[in-house]
């Protein structure tokens, strides 16, 4: 019941709109229970007497009663469902928002999926509540307690007889309740797991048609959409039983009223009208209790999407903001590690006591076998995970001291693995500087190497690119990744193997282009490439999470130890090939040359 508190709280947003629709409520409610009241009237002075003007004003009043409940119901239900969207509205957007604030640790270990299935079916059914549940469910129980009351005042024998079998359905309603809730916490679950599915399906389109997996993705999907449907017919299952025996009950009840009632109109000791009345009175009844069911289901379903959906607002970031955290203007770039360790986990440490410093405008190259801690150690300057010991300081200032969003408007980073937005190419370079007129956009651009290839296409910067950017190579996608994260001119830049996906030539040019923008920038780079190594200030080799060997290229490589190992694998052919490109330009200029001269 507590999940259900805590959703209602939502509503509490929008008191004057809830306070009306249930003003609305108690109104259909009243003009319901007076209709019996009435006919009973009619029934007992007006159809045996043969008023014809008594019996006309009486079904004035009725009809007059009734063009009254029509428009107190078309409140309620009109309220009802706007409160319901309003309190979607805040839900999806108070989860939406929460996941933006939360860090990479969270995101890395829950699937997005499931995420997408929490915004979306969760808060639909938290939508359903609040307009079937938290409104609705209202009127049930007003109507419920108010006929009620009013067959006890009238003919209370009449009216224990007549509610005899309502254990039964409380009984049946309370142990269904418990049955849904399992039910709709399985069926949610199983949802999650079949979107992800859909998801992984489309992001990956060209792995499952290059490896003819078509067959095995269907049988896949199908095997989780079958969870969903079986989940989901059991809960209509359930409604479905719980709806019948309640209506066979309340039968029960109509068919003990008629025989004891009837005897008790034959004896005169009730009027026809009476017995009339309170068969309607029954009669309302009817509904709540057919509806009960669905009310049960509304609530079951709102406390499971609730667990999901408070799973995820009551996550706890382990990157949090100080209260008083400080708002850091343009910084120099000193970067300083002291025995810094990290781990994903408490079993698995990734870094251990970590230590270096790099002055401003340095550039650092990090090298080291797959996970050795390379890309942790750069992810832990803007903070995406928080250290574990240790502390990290930018220009003698440790980074839990600033604000998240003044330290990372100082870190620029271009990622390994790039995401473009489905938008055009000028909206993806701007994105992380919107008011970025067209001339910045250009200006960074030519700096990566991407202007004169965005002239060429039909739109210029006005072209849509298609999902991640698909309709883009890697090495355009990288290029423009570059033109994004110089177009915010950090004073610390850091290039996560952004030159993997592209060509020598290419890479040459954004290295030489780069040339320029890196003076004056603490830039870090993770570093596969000779070019990389030979060009920094200072190289950091790394092994199972430590710093083993740091100095520059020209005094590790004749050193033994791991670098040399690097080299003589990694870096070393590289060199080669490029004295083997070299080598064979200068051919083709002297062939050049000699062609010119007529000498071949």
């Amino acid at each position: 019941m507590f999940i259900l508190l805590r959703i209602s709280r939502f509503s509490l947003k929008y008191k004057g709109r809830l306070l009306l629709a249930y003003l609305s409520t108690i109104a259909v409610t009243l003009f319901a229970l007076a209709v019996p009241k009435l006919l009973g009237t009619a029934v007992d002075e007006v159809v045996g007497s043969g008023e014809f003007r008594r019996l006309l004003v009486l079904a004035l009043m009725i009809l007059g009663i009734s063009v009254l409940r029509g428009i107190a119901a078309y409140g309620q239900q009109y309220l009802g469902e706007s409160l319901g969207q309003r309190v979607a509205y805040d839900v999806r957007n108070a989860f939406y928002d929460r996941l933006q604030r939360l860090s990479f640790a969270f995101h890395d270990k829950e699937r997005s999926g499931d995420l997408m299935s929490r915004a979306t079916a969760d808060v639909e059914g938290i939508r359903m509540f609040i307009q079937g549940g938290l409104v609705r469910g209202s009127y049930m129980v007003f109507l419920v307690v108010g006929t009620t009351a009013i067959l006890l005042v009238s003919n209370w024998e009449l009216a224990l007889m007549s509610l005899v079998f309502m254990p039964f359905i409380i009984w049946r309603t309370a142990t269904i309740m418990l049955e849904m809730r399992r039910n709709w916490m399985a069926q949610q679950v199983e949802m999650g797991r079949m979107t992800t599915v859909l998801q992984e399906n489309l992001a990956g389109q060209r792995v499952v048609k290059a490896f003819a997996a078509e067959e095995y993705e269907k049988e896949k999907f199908r095997l989780h959409a079958g969870e969903v449907a079986k989940w989901g017919f059991n809960a209509e299952r359930l409604q479905a039983i719980t709806t019948s025996l309640n209506s066979f009950f309340l039968l029960g009840g109509t068919g003990v009223v008629l025989w004891y009632g009837g005897r008790q109109v034959m004896e005169g000791q009730m009027t026809t009208g009476d017995l009339v009345a309170f068969l309607m009175y029954l009669n309302l009844l009817a509904m709540p209790v057919r509806m009960a069911a669905m009310t049960v289901n509304s609530f079951s379903r709102a406390i499971s999407c609730g667990e999901r959906i408070f799973y995820v607002l009551d996550a706890e970031s382990p990157v949090k903001e100080k209260r008083n955290a400080l708002v850091v203007p343009r910084v120099k770039g000193d970067v300083g590690f002291e025995r810094v360790s990290f781990g994903y986990t408490e079993l698995s440490p990734v870094l251990r006591d970590v230590s270096f410093s790099v002055p401003s405008t340095q550039v650092v190259a990090i090298l080291g076998a797959p996970g050795s801690g390379k890309t942790t150690v750069v992810h832990l300057i803007p903070r995406f995970y928080e250290v574990t010991e240790g502390r990290i300081t930018i220009d003698g200032m440790d980074i839990r001291d600033l604000t998240l969003a003044s330290l990372r408007q100082n870190v620029g980073i271009v990622q390994q693995d790039v995401f473009m937005f489905t938008s055009t190419i000028r909206a993806n370079i701007a994105y992380g500087a919107v008011d970025a007129s067209l001339e910045d956009v250009i200006r960074v651009s030519k700096i990566a190497q991407m202007h004169d290839f965005i002239q060429s296409l039909p739109d210029g910067y006005d072209t849509y690119v298609g999902e991640r950017g698909v309709t883009l190579s890697g090495g355009q996608r990288q290029r423009l990744a570059i033109a994004r994260t110089l177009l915010l001119d950090p004073p610390i830049l850091i290039l996560d193997d952004s030159t993997s996906s592209v060509d020598t030539e290419t890479e040459h040019l954004i290295r030489q282009a780069l040339t320029a923008v890196i003076q004056g920038r603490t830039t870090f780079i993770i570093a596969h490439r000779l070019s990389s190594v030979k060009n920094a200030d200072v190289v950091l080799v790394m092994k199972d999470g430590r710093i083993v060997q740091q100095g520059v290229h020209d005094e590790l490589i004749r050193v033994s130890g791991p670098y040399q190992e690097i080299y003589e694998l990694q870096l070393r052919p590289q060199e080669v090939a490029l004295d083997g490109v070299g080598s064979t330009g200068e051919a083709r200029s002297e062939t050049s040359m000699m062609k010119s001269k007529g000498g071949l």
